[in-house]
């Protein structure tokens, strides 16, 4: 079992494995560094003398600044290093050969449609010809393809998220055919709202409505709140009127037994939706990290960016969101962009975040955590060069707004905040029809979406097996990159296909929406 590990051969620091007592020897650089402290696992050592005011390095880029001199063989931490970043910055767009080269290995030689579409089901052909990666997921009348076929109640307001609450318990009993669940996406929005704050509210409701994860939807109101069933039938636009019902509670003398009737007729047209193999090119799969710590950047967050890789080699699509968590790696992001319009949104996209702290009297980078400090992690340079991992190596693609829906295939980066349940639902807003969650801390949260948790360290893993699905520890003491990848591609297939992860198992569903502005 390795002791230590050094990232990047520029590193000035190593990460420990397990932890190093005074006295042991460390080999670096062609000599050897006596441990002069203990550094706890997932930490950092210097493995040189640093300065003050000196540029502590790991993964090769610059995490941070010495508070003072640092002595080779000590712990290296929040006790001697502070954030380098400031507040806005300048970028040049300096494109990276890797993101083109990766293109070519994708067969997205410039000059083909490298701004195509994500594509509806029926261009997908199964029979004869080479032989393509598939899952079994449910083929929905506008072409997306869901991974699972429950009927969910969304209500417009928080007022009637108890009776949401009630119907689902109710008609949970009564779930026949395909259907698997029925579900309930509580919330405390949609009135005493304004601007856009509303516009938000507005915005996730209907994309979640529009969802392909569900067979059937009951769109529950109240009557007399801001986005009321009228409103977010704007923002909703042409839909199945088999699909989606809509109940107003004020105008029913028993609202429980209207929204029965309705979940019956629901549940009755979502049972004929079948499993069918489907091309892995319309897998969207979202990509969020929290509870992070000092194993994060080395095992969890570099697995799922390599399965992103395996997947938009197969056409399918990923989504990199918490932007406060780019910040320190966002230059890696921005010269990945396939375009200059991109990097410029890129751009964009970071300094747009940035103001929102800056107009709100917020530190840009009061982050990291206390929980990913206890774990390792030093500054939000350091946490964000670990985030920004789960990227792989793929060029970005598209670029999207809060709400916004992904229509380019490859890897694009969401506009969220790096809170847990926001950013998680956010990408299933976006499309995501499952969220890879990497953890070091562990949690049990989960998304609208099958949310898959993945830790960073086999310890987790071992004793939290309730919410832990896979565990990535093991990359940490010589397993197989390559092999680990495929592993949790195999797996991402088979939750597409049905199998349950942990927190559908245990009935756990969240959501939430970014909170924006004033409220009434």
């Amino acid at each position: 079992m390795r002791e230590y590990i050094r990232i990047h051969e520029k590193d000035n620091v190593i990460v420990a494995l397990m932890e190093l007592k005074p006295g042991m020897e460390v080999p670096a650089d062609g000599r050897v560094i006596r441990v002069l402290e203990p550094i706890p696992a997932g930490h950092k050592m210097a493995i040189a003398d640093m300065l003050e005011s000196g540029e502590v390095v790991k993964y090769g880029c610059r995490i941070g600044i010495a508070k003072e001199k640092i002595a080779a063989g000590s712990w290296v931490h929040t006790h001697n290093v502070i954030t380098a970043l400031g507040e806005l910055a300048e970028y040049t767009y300096e494109p990276m050969q890797a993101a083109a080269a990766f293109q070519r290995g994708a067969g997205m030689e410039s000059g083909a449609d490298t701004g195509s579409e994500v594509s509806d089901v029926n261009d997908v052909k199964l029979a004869g010809g080479a032989k393509k990666t598939v899952f079994d997921g449910f083929v929905r009348g506008d072409g997306k393809v869901g991974i699972r076929n429950d009927v969910w109640i969304i209500p417009t307001v928080g007022c009637v998220s108890k009776i949401a609450e009630a119907l689902a318990g109710q008609a949970r009993k009564h779930v026949r055919g395909t259907v698997e669940d029925v579900i309930a996406f509580t919330h405390p929005y949609g009135c005493s709202q304004m601007g856009e704050d509303q516009e938000n509210t507005g915005t996730i409701l209907a994309d979640l409505i529009g969802h392909p994860n569900a067979g059937g939807v009951l769109v529950l109101g109240l009557g007399c709140e801001n986005s009321n069933i009228d409103v977010l039938k704007k923002y909703i636009g042409e839909y199945d009127e088999r699909r989606i019902r809509f109940l107003n509670c004020q105008d029913e003398e028993d609202e429980m037994e209207t929204g029965r009737a309705l979940l019956d007729e629901l549940i009755d047209f979502a049972s004929g939706f079948e499993r069918t193999p489907v091309s892995a090119s319309k897998l969207i799969v979202g990509m969020k990290c929290g509870g992070s710590d000092g194993f994060s950047g080395i095992t969890a967050n570099p697995l799922v960016g390599r399965f992103s890789d395996l997947l938009i080699r197969e056409g399918g699509t990923t989504i990199l969101t918490e932007v406060p968590e780019m910040f320190g790696a966002e230059t890696l992001l921005m010269n990945r962009c396939e375009n200059r319009e991109l990097f410029e949104q890129t751009v964009k996209l970071i300094n747009d975040f940035k103001q929102y702290f800056i107009k709100h009297g917020q530190p840009v980078y009061e982050n990291p955590s206390p929980g990913n400090k206890a774990g390792g992690i030093t500054t939000l340079e350091d946490k964000s060069l670990g985030c920004t991992q789960k990227s792989g190596s793929a060029p970005v693609r598209g670029i999207l707004a809060y709400g916004q829906q992904v229509k380019t295939q490859g890897l694009n980066l969401l506009s969220a905040p790096g809170n847990d349940p926001v950013a998680a639902t956010a990408l299933a807003a976006a499309g995501a029809q499952m969220v890879l969650f990497t953890t070091g801390r562990g949690t049990p949260f989960a998304c609208p979406v099958p949310t898959v948790k993945i830790s960073s360290n086999s310890m987790l893993a071992q004793q939290k097996k309730n919410w832990i699905d896979f565990d990535a520890g093991e990359l940490a003491h010589d397993a197989d990159a390559e092999t680990e990848s495929h592993r949790l591609f195999e797996y991402v297939l088979q939750v597409a296909s049905g199998r349950k992860v942990r927190s559908e198992e245990a009935g756990l569903w969240d959501m939430a929406i970014f909170k924006q502005g004033v409220t009434l």
